[in-house]
């Protein structure tokens, strides 16, 4: 059903597996981030659904100038770069608190969205760097099933975290669910970092024949 040698091709590997990692540290977004927003800062549905919008409009953004971005500092560079980046973005939000300025709140979501949408495109298109076309469609079927896992992974993960942080404290009691949110949100943000060390396995130039970096 799946043909693993694929595992032998380092760019397939690192996209897989650090998307793997990558991936499931932020799957836990679309959850926490209203959970945050309305227990956590008791803010209506409908305003944190607008909270959620800058994420959306910075990754359409994103994707005009990624194209350009791996072609003038390279995949591996990007990723390393960019994971780290991640790691700290979505570790910004336990600073939220219901005193946080709405711009500020805005802003962590465009950088958010904006780091995440390049993630997304680099893990995807090195992934089929160094595959052959007699192997592309395994390595589309191998690829879709991980990145469905791992963001499945990252929402069971998201939600286990901050049940954890949360112990036998009442739902109801909002200091405490902030509190386990925002650590939450830091032990996430420890495991984006951490997940930054498989790309660093990556050579400098690979993927110079998808980005089309000299």
């Amino acid at each position: 059903m799946l043909r693993l040698a694929l595992f032998r091709i380092r760019t397939f590997r690192v996209s897989v597996v650090g998307g793997f990692i990558t991936r499931m540290s932020m799957g836990g977004l679309p959850f926490l981030l209203p959970l945050l927003y309305q227990v956590g800062l008791g803010m209506p549905a409908w305003q944190s659904g607008l909270l959620m919008m800058p994420m959306a409009l910075a990754a359409m953004g994103m994707k005009v100038i990624s194209t350009r971005v791996l072609k003038h500092f390279g995949y591996r560079q990007v990723l390393v770069v960019n994971t780290l980046a991640i790691g700290v973005t979505v570790s910004l939000y336990a600073l939220v608190t219901p005193t946080t300025p709405l711009f500020v709140i805005v802003l962590i979501g465009l950088a958010s969205g904006l780091f995440n949408a390049l993630q997304f495109t680099s893990m995807n298109s090195i992934a089929y760097a160094d595959i052959d076309s007699k192997d592309s469609s395994m390595a589309s079927t191998m690829t879709s099933t991980f990145q469905q896992m791992s963001m499945s992974f990252g929402l069971a993960s998201g939600t286990l975290i901050t049940a954890w942080y949360l112990g036998n404290v009442p739902q109801s009691n909002q200091i405490a669910v902030t509190s386990a949110l925002h650590h939450a949100f830091l032990t996430i943000g420890v495991l984006t970092l951490l997940s930054s060390l498989t790309f660093w396995t990556l050579r400098p130039d690979d993927g110079a024949s998808v980005s089309g970096k000299e």
